[in-house]
């Protein structure tokens, strides 16, 4: 039986909306962090074909596993004392042990997991290696509070010429929440600590934490979908109570974007997919922090066309614009602006000047379905306005069939065909009948 026709289109629409995504991500570094709760919780079986999937697509993956509840077990069958200092272990000798035995069965259950090639699955076919070391030299923390931590550590150096050779072979790299010294101790690591360091040390694409939560949320509770280094950092140093993962994950976002890493991520562990659906789909999932706005506006270039086409031609087919050419397009490319969102175009409009006149024409202002009613459109807007106003022109003037209103609410007024440039003159479409409207800039 065929698939229904709504579901296949969507399936079409999604594949086609995340070919960009795949085509960027191909040969770069991601490093996921998550902790020991994915694994004794059973999530990791599903993340384990997520994690093939990008391995698949040519992505270089290092996984940083916590093992906290393993090792409250351990110490818990011990009958073992559990204490903690401002959030960090005290991992005396007996907690030192209890550390090695749950973090390394939590790497072997991982490494199994990943080597699975179950068919009829995601995992079918796979040909998976991991790789597993001392990459990560620690450094003891002292006394906190006056306590000392003994055995708990920090990360000194992650070795990122190691990790990156066993990349560079294809391998899937696997990092403990465990460091060693040169003098040969063992130090316990929490896993935002170790993560970070290796996102960094890696010039990592991505930083990706999963969490508990669903990611950052504002102080009504609204999920902030996307937020600079610099707005996370005062989310951190607000007064409001966060929940604590997003306490202990978000300031390693932060440190991360400001080192180097283009973008960190926080999503929820609980969702199957998370990972996907935030890397390959426009909404995301979670909350995306980066080192500056992730839109951004410039003049296009010769190899913007594709783009600007994708979002001109639909605009075309029904009315609301004139059909250019690609031919015209590519002869005319330089009086495009573009309006980006993570590399990704989603807007565009055009300057032409009547330098005669002191005169402009906007023109082909268009925005991807899926953003607009957000203020975009206002933005490409404002952008060409201060172009033509940099180019010395007086006034604006735009031809359009379907969106009188809006450029009314923006300052234009109608104006008559005649009042417009004489070379413009002589190319309207009296067929069409375009209203002209006008802004004196």
């Amino acid at each position: 039986m065929p698939a229904p026709k709504l579901k296949t289109q969507s399936f079409v629409n999604w594949f086609r909306s995340a070919a960009p995504y795949i085509h960027a991500f191909g040969g770069r570094t991601f490093v996921i962090a998550f902790g020991g709760e994915v694994v004794s919780e059973g999530e990791f079986y599903e993340l384990a074909h997520d994690v093939n999937l990008l391995n698949a697509l040519d992505v270089r993956v290092v996984l940083v596993h916590g093992a906290r509840p393993q090792i409250e077990a351990e110490l818990k069958e011990r009958d073992a004392t559990i204490q903690y200092v401002d959030g960090l272990r005290v991992t005396d000798s007996e907690a030192l042990a209890c550390v090695k035995e749950a973090a390394g069965s939590v790497r072997v259950e991982i490494e199994a997991l990943l080597s699975m090639g179950l068919p009829n699955s995601p995992m079918a076919g796979a040909d998976i290696r991991v790789a597993s070391g001392n990459f990560v030299t620690a450094k003891p923390m002292g006394v906190h509070n006056g306590v000392d931590l003994q055995h708990t550590g920090a990360v000194r150096k992650v070795d990122a010429i190691a990790i990156q050779r066993r990349l560079d072979l294809n391998e899937i790299v696997l990092l403990s929440p465990i460091g060693y010294s040169p003098t040969g101790e063992v130090f316990n690591l929490t896993v935002e600590d170790v993560a970070t360091h290796a996102a960094i040390a890696l010039k990592a694409e991505k930083l990706i934490f999963m969490m508990d939560t669903l990611g950052v949320t504002d102080v009504k509770g609204r999920m902030l979908k996307e937020l600079t280094a610099q707005e996370a950092l005062k989310i951190v140093k607000s007064t409001r109570e966060l929940p604590l993962d997003v306490g202990f994950y978000l300031p390693c976002a932060v440190k991360a974007c400001r080192n180097g890493v283009a973008r960190a991520h926080l999503i929820s562990r609980h969702v199957d997919g998370a990972i996907l659906q935030e890397l390959f789909t426009r909404e995301g999932i979670g909350t995306m922090v980066s080192p500056e706005p992730v839109e951004s506006m410039r003049q296009a270039t010769i190899e913007d066309v594709g783009g600007v086409l994708s979002l001109i031609e639909p605009l075309e087919e029904a009315g609301v614009l004139v059909r250019r050419s690609r031919e015209l397009l590519e002869m005319e490319i330089e009086r495009f602006y573009i309006l980006e969102h993570d590399g990704i175009t989603i807007g565009c409009a055009a300057l032409y000047p009547f330098a005669e006149e002191k005169a402009g024409e906007l023109a082909c202002l268009a925005v991807h379905a899926d953003y607009r009613d957000a203020g975009r459109g206002a933005t490409l807007l404002a952008f060409v306005e201060a172009a033509a106003c940099k180019k010395k022109l007086k006034r604006l003037f735009v031809l359009t069939t379907q969106t009188a209103h809006w450029f009314v609410e923006r300052g234009y007024a109608e104006a008559d065909v005649a009042e417009l440039p004489r070379k413009k003159q002589m190319l309207y479409n009296y067929q069409r009948k375009s209203k002209v409207f006008v802004k004196r800039i």
